[in-house]
């Protein structure tokens, strides 16, 4: 199966967060601390608690900070409490937009993230309007470079779903949104393949070529929603110019 090139958005995503590190951390440490609450702090039973470790761990936040978290998320000590929300949407150019917060207040968060879809000309929608294009799912990602079929061997014997080629080069494998995920990326990495991104996501079921002015008011929109303390992820159905 073929994608789209993925290498491109890639490195600007971890050129930005390599911009902001303190802000990872923060949004890392929520995530923890989220996952511990809902699951237990034991990572071994917590495949949320598991993934968002290793995700802190590969960007080499402090062990403290992570204790912290988890600790913060099982009451033995005193933290804010989160709630998540989602909103949808639509960015410039009509390609669909979901933005997946973490917050301790959804008036405050709701007002940042409309004033970030207004400002460059998208639209926020109601609760649904887009969810529905989009699947939840495990994905890793390998730089370009490795063997296609090297990985699809490994990655499929461990119980991965799908494995795409995309046109740089880069290949894209796809989990059930469960402990899969960390089954598949420990199989690749013992064998020699280290994915350059393994996360739970909401993956595009279309995706959209967006250009001209469009594409650059996208790329804003994506930039300021990133930019806010409340928000953990975007997902986009857009392919915007390298």
């Amino acid at each position: 199966m073929a994608g789209h090139s993925k290498w491109a958005n890639i490195q600007h995503r971890k050129g930005r967060q390599d911009a902001k590190r303190g802000k990872i951390f923060s949004r890392m440490a929520k995530e923890i601390t989220v996952a511990a609450k809902m699951g237990g702090g034991d990572a071994s039973f917590n495949p949320r608690l598991r993934m968002a470790i290793d995700k802190a761990k590969a960007e080499n936040m402090p062990n403290d900070n992570i204790d912290r978290a988890v600790k913060k998320g099982t009451g033995e000590l005193e933290g804010v409490s989160y709630e998540e929300v989602r909103y949808e949407g639509y960015g410039p150019g009509g390609a669909p937009v979901i933005v997946d917060c973490l917050t301790d207040n959804k008036v405050r968060t709701v007002a940042d993230v409309r004033h970030a879809f207004s400002k460059c000309g998208g639209n926020m929608g109601t609760d649904g309007c887009v969810v529905f294009q989009f699947k939840h799912c495990g994905q890793i990602i390998l730089a370009p470079g490795v063997s296609e079929d090297q990985v699809m061997e490994v990655a499929l014997e461990a119980g991965a779903e799908d494995v795409i080629s995309n046109d740089d080069a880069s290949i894209e494998v796809l989990t059930a949104p469960t402990g899969d995920l960390a089954l598949v990326k420990e199989a690749l990495e013992k064998a020699g393949m280290k994915p350059e991104i393994a996360e739970i996501t909401m993956k595009a079921l279309t995706e959209v070529e967006v250009g001209g002015d469009d594409a650059v008011k996208y790329q804003k929109m994506l930039d300021m929603l990133d930019d806010l303390d409340d928000v953990q992820d975007v997902y986009t159905s857009a392919i915007l110019p390298e």
